[in-house]
């Protein structure tokens, strides 16, 4: 799983550098040289390991790049989201190929620096790692792709007076947390918790989605909710599978 790990860590590190500071070229390239450093700190240095690394910063660099075309005016949002599901089938597919993970993090490891990654192997660390950054900004940038893609809202819209999620406050930091909380949870055995904090969710969102004002969008609104909030549910859930591979 080392290598879908890499790819998990490139794609998250390259949104969550866009996300703090929106640029051209960096942030790809930033998340890039992440995970061809971290491949080769951990000693993926096989050949085959090496094509694969090559792969991943091809991949990495495509997704950035098409992310930001396909939020742009007339673009094609289904784009990043076909590259980014065909690179993560083909990863999963080819993972047993892949070289475990040793290196400093191997090491580290080791020395059981924590009890509870006594059992944890670098492989499912590095996976555990790529997957916590996929919660943070990629899984916001999945939902509004796959809500570009349906037409529940406009790439044109996105940061104007239009943009449904402007009207539905703390967004983009509420879905970070919700999934973290809803990973967490999963990882402990807790996922009838998790059940809870979905549907308290919709609760704290009802009197939004009611309010008088809101009436001329109301269902824009809906719409926008139950489709973002489901995509966003799945994201953790998905990573809570590929864990327990």
């Amino acid at each position: 799983m080392s290598w879908l790990a890499l790819l998990l860590i490139g794609v998250g590190v390259t949104d969550l550098v866009f996300s703090v500071r929106p640029a051209r070229i960096v942030p790809e390239c930033t998340g890039a040289l992440v995970a061809l450093v971290v491949g080769v700190g951990c000693d993926l240095t096989e050949p085959r390991d090496i094509a694969a690394l090559i792969v991943i910063v091809v991949v990495v660099t495509a997704w950035g790049q098409t992310v930001t075309r396909g939020f742009a005016r007339g673009g094609r949002p289904w784009i990043p989201l076909a590259l980014l599901g065909l690179a993560l089938v083909g990863a999963i597919v080819v993972a047993p190929g892949a070289s475990h993970a040793g290196g400093l993090l191997g090491e580290w490891l080791a020395r059981d620096p924590l009890p509870v990654l006594a059992d944890v192997g670098a492989d499912r660390l590095l996976l555990l790692a790529g997957l916590v950054l996929v919660q943070l900004s990629t899984g916001n940038v999945l939902v509004r792709l796959v809500l570009a893609v349906t037409g529940t809202m406009s790439p044109a819209q996105h940061g104007t007076s239009g943009d449904p999620e402007m009207r539905l406050k703390g967004g983009r930091l509420l879905g970070p947390m919700e999934r973290l909380v809803i990973l967490g949870l999963g990882l402990a055995g807790q996922l009838t918790a998790a059940g809870i904090v979905i549907a308290a969710k919709g609760l704290l969102r009802f009197p939004e989605l009611q309010s008088r004002s809101e009436q001329v969008r109301i269902h824009q609104l809906t719409e926008y909710f139950l489709v973002g909030s489901f995509v966003s549910w799945l994201i953790p859930l998905t990573s809570l599978v590929l864990l327990r591979t």
